[in-house]
């Protein structure tokens, strides 16, 4: 009976509902498996009644049978099954959406934060990590109203995107920061594609109404290697320190840290540079 039940029983993956072929997957199933146990359970019944003379000839009985486990139980459990199938469809795209949704920044389409973290407790092997902050962006909000805020934002954000396409992942981690996983290639020539983004929100303007918006960013770079992503991204975010005291607009790799400390140490009257205050990305 166990077998039997397993056999007849319908496992359902919502990932096949994804695809419209998965649905009339699902349906030929439903219904093959109903006229089969259509059938079965006429040659059970048929017998007994053919003994008690309840039933015409057994062998056209059989041919009956056969004929209505396909048409009617095919039909109805065909309907029904094309009627789940579409609607578990619509059940499974509609997670997608609430899945994507919720792992996506609605004002920049970039990944929020969440979902960035998450990636950095993966780890990575030959990878940096980026996190850029738009320089007085307050002074922006102040002078212009939030939603040239809001217009800057999305203008760096199709910056970054431009710039950083597959396979490197892009964030923004909440109000002016954004994150970047850079994946492959040199240390050096992914730092080129920092400068890339760094110049190029430098030089281009920002439409608002009558008002074109300049802005720069400041950028901290770290790399994985075999450290823990909230290693990386305190590391990174030292580095982004580093690039605003050092005078803003400009990229900062973690490297420079340890040069930056001698020197304040050796030289009266330099940047006095201390760790950040802010509090670093959660990984939980």
């Amino acid at each position: 009976m166990k077998r039997l039940n397993k056999w007849f029983s319908l496992k359902v993956d919502l990932a096949e509902f994804e695809r419209r072929g998965g649905v009339r997957r699902f349906a030929l199933k439903m219904a093959f498996r109903a006229v089969l146990l259509s059938f079965a359970l006429c040659l059970v019944v048929l017998p007994v009644n053919h003994v008690l003379g309840l039933a015409p000839d057994f062998s056209n009985a059989v041919l009956l049978s056969v004929l209505f486990s396909w048409l009617i139980g095919g039909a109805v459990s065909g309907l029904m099954a094309l009627a789940l199938g579409s609607a578990m469809r619509e059940l499974t795209l509609s997670r997608a959406r609430f899945e994507r949704l919720s792992r996506t920044d609605m004002l920049s389409g970039l990944l929020n934060r969440r979902a960035f973290s998450e990636l950095l407790a993966q780890g990575e092997e030959n990878a940096s990590l980026a996190i850029f902050d738009l320089d007085r962006f307050k002074a922006i909000n102040d002078r212009h109203g939030h939603l040239a805020g809001d217009t800057v934002i999305r203008s760096v954000a199709t910056a970054i995107r431009e710039v950083f396409g597959a396979p490197h992942v892009a964030a923004r981690l909440g109000g002016e920061e954004f994150g970047v996983v850079i994946r492959g290639g040199d240390i050096q020539s992914r730092i080129e594609l920092v400068e890339r983004v760094r110049q190029r929100i430098a030089e281009q303007r920002v439409a608002f109404e009558d008002v074109a918006i300049s802005t720069t960013i400041s950028v901290g770079v770290a790399e994985f290697g075999e450290r823990r992503g909230e290693i990386v991204y305190s590391s990174a975010d030292r580095a982004l320190y580093l690039a605003k005291a050092a005078g803003r607009n400009r990229v900062v790799h973690e490297s420079e840290l340890a040069l930056s400390f001698r020197r304040d140490e050796g030289e009266a009257g330099s940047i006095e540079v201390v760790p950040p205050t802010r509090t670093a990305v959660s990984l939980s």
